[in-house]
């Protein structure tokens, strides 16, 4: 939002939320409609074509997107090396506003001009020339102008401060402007369109080429990273005044009165608006793109996680942004009717990742003081975590993850989610065994600070729970039990076996406090409870029951009259940056606990491997965590 709103500030169907799209569906199906039942030779694909070509205009525009996310969470090649929030996500959330403006406009155009003119050939050699001129002249002069006014005070903070709200542009920048100033922006790439139709030389290849350029370069000089290589501007010097770079634009961002060109940085150099640094500023980027793919292994500590449902890749940073700016739900929202739709292209897409695609990649890139984190994803699913067949093929992928890391210089690496379990790969011991007194870097599976989160979380006054699942395998349930048995609090298990074997690893003195009970309706309060508890179960819960993970992956929420936890994580301190998308189902700013225990590993320079069997001390974790500035989600007892 600009500082001082001015009139047409918020888009018309703001009110509609994600529904706005459904704004062009009676247009669409009348197009469909009208193509299907005309003769091939009354064909109107002009009008047929305009909704496959705003589809068309949203791929382009993520897949700038994702490339952009990619690059940056490499850390290589940033131009302004900032970091991004999740107030400038929520700001450029409406990206695709202005695709659904155009596709109005275009329609109702194509309404209203006479049947001569709206039966198009595909190419006219003449439009396309008309098309490059009138950008070059008209457009290009108009909008240098018309953006020197919006940098004056008045239009300034009342239209043009919300697009420059973003110091670090991404490419969706480009088009994040209040609804008055994109008429304006209409109306001026309207000029080559309008004149090609009138003078009857358009084709559908100028009308769609020219905005496909527009598009291009608008997020081309807005994704922060340098590529234009420089060979270009040698075999063609001219060109420096033809095409701006992403560095040319990224400068006015940062300076805010220099550089006011459109494409073309000819009216700059005309009017001596160009910034004098931007040559420097260019070849410094370029310069910078080897030595930081030379840094960019300077890393201190790796997550490791992987994907979970076919949708999550969306979830992921480099997919929707707006989708990973939010905690991952296994049901689709009202708001997400669209992913419903998207379900065979998710499906198609989730088979090619797993079939294809075989090793790990970067999906983000934080910092905690001078901490370097990045987060590494294994194309992989939970689904196929569960097949016995296929486990020997994810452990290759983590090992070869491992190594990767190790030969990088990486400090610490976390596993996450199922990367670690006692039935893959022994909580992570099997690498350290393939690889004796090779790896430099600690392997850790966090169970310590994740059973130190378990514990915290109880209740003040809490003197028994149950303890349900999949006990005797799980490290943090071990852990959990036999901290709270030492602190006093009853544990009840169901299952006899489980009683028996919790029995040897709690020490003698509180071994009293572990119980074997035969009911459930007897534990009225606290449930610790993992991953594989069933609905029949939940069902047999006392009204009120407090339900509270110990497992990386969340149980079903089924019953409304009973509380849900969160699974062990914990608030990241103001410190940590980059952060602008959440960690799977957790919320905004928490990070779970596995996630963190990597991170206090390299903090403290524990020289100590963290899997197998192996444990720290559940309560020095805990302090050394609250430490460094991670908070507690709910109050400590």
């Amino acid at each position: 939002m600009a500082s001082k709103p001015g009139i047409l500030t918020e888009w018309p169907w703001k009110p509609l939320g994600s529904y706005k799209h459904v704004l062009l569906a009676p247009w669409a199906m009348h197009s469909i409609y009208c193509f299907i039942g005309s003769r091939k030779s009354e064909r109107d694909y002009a009008y047929f074509l305009i909704f496959p070509f705003l589809l068309l205009r949203m791929l382009h525009d993520q897949i700038w997107i994702s490339l952009s996310r990619y690059r940056t969470a490499k850390r290589n090649n940033r131009i302004v090396d900032k970091t991004i929030e999740f107030d400038q996500v929520d700001r450029e959330r409406n990206w695709d506003d202005q695709i659904v403006f155009n596709g109005l406009i275009f329609y109702i155009v194509r309404m209203l001009i006479p049947p001569s003119y709206s039966n198009l050939p595909f190419w006219r050699s003449d439009g396309v020339i008309l098309t490059i001129l009138m950008h070059m002249g008209p457009v290009e002069f108009l909008y240098y102008w018309f953006h020197r006014a919006l940098h004056h005070h008045y239009l300034y903070s009342r239209y043009h401060s919300h697009h420059h709200s973003s110091i670090v542009t991404e490419p969706i920048t480009s088009v994040i402007h209040p609804f008055a100033e994109h008429i304006v922006y209409f109306l001026l790439f309207a000029i080559p369109l309008v004149t090609t139709v009138v003078l009857k030389n358009a084709s559908i290849a100028s009308l769609a080429g020219y905005i496909i350029y527009v598009d291009f370069m608008n997020n081309m000089g807005h994704c922060n990273f340098e590529f234009v290589p420089m060979w270009l501007f040698t075999v063609f010097p001219p060109l420096k005044f033809l095409m701006y770079t992403p560095s040319y634009h990224s400068l006015h961002h940062t300076q805010f009165r220099t550089n006011y060109s459109l494409f073309m940085p000819i009216y700059d150099y005309v009017y001596g608006t160009i910034d004098r640094s931007s040559d420097s500023v260019y070849e410094k980027s370029l310069k910078r793109s080897g030595e930081e793919e030379e840094s960019a292994d300077d890393v201190d500590v790796v997550h490791l996680t992987h994907l979970t449902t076919a949708e999550s890749i969306y979830h992921l940073r480099i997919g929707f942004a707006s989708l990973a700016s939010k905690p991952h739900r296994y049901t689709y929202t009202l708001s997400q009717w669209y992913l419903q739709l998207l379900w065979p292209f998710t499906a198609s897409c989730s088979v090619l990742v797993s079939w294809i695609y075989g090793r790990t990649f970067v999906s983000e890139s934080n910092t905690l003081d001078k901490l370097k984190l990045q987060t590494w994803v294994v194309p992989r699913y939970i689904v196929q975590y569960n097949l016995p067949w296929r486990r020997e093929a994810i452990n290759s992928l983590i090992e070869e993850a491992i190594l990767e890391a190790d030969a990088k210089g990486v400090k610490v690496i976390s596993l996450g989610l199922l990367n670690q379990g006692e039935e893959l790969n022994r909580n992570g011991e099997i690498y350290l065994e393939r690889h004796p007194n090779k790896l430099k870097i600690k392997v850790v599976d966090g169970s310590s600070l994740a059973a130190g989160v378990v514990v915290n979380s109880l209740p003040k006054a809490t003197a028994h729970v149950l303890l349900r699942g999949t006990v005797t395998a799980n490290k943090v349930a071990n852990a959990v039990a036999s901290s709270l048995c030492q602190m006093g609090i009853k544990v009840a298990t169901l299952r006899k076996d489980d009683y028996e074997k919790l029995k040897l690893r709690i020490p003698v003195e509180a071994q009293h406090n572990l119980v074997l009970s035969t009911s459930y309706a007897a534990h009225k309060t606290i449930w610790l409870v993992g991953d594989d508890l069933t609905g029949r179960e939940q069902a047999r819960a006392p009204k009120g029951t407090t339900f509270i993970p110990y497992t990386q992956i969340p149980p079903r929420k089924l019953r409304k009259d009973c509380f849900y936890h969160s699974t062990p994580a914990m608030i990241i301190p103001p410190s940590l940056s980059n952060m602008h998308s959440c960690e799977n189902w957790l919320g905004r700013r928490v990070m779970s606990a596995w996630r963190i225990a990597g991170i206090i590993h390299a903090l403290e320079g524990w020289d100590l491997n963290e899997c197998g069997q192996t444990m720290c001390d559940i309560h020095q974790v805990w302090h050394a965590s609250l430490r460094h500035g991670f908070r507690p989600l709910f109050p400590v007892a």
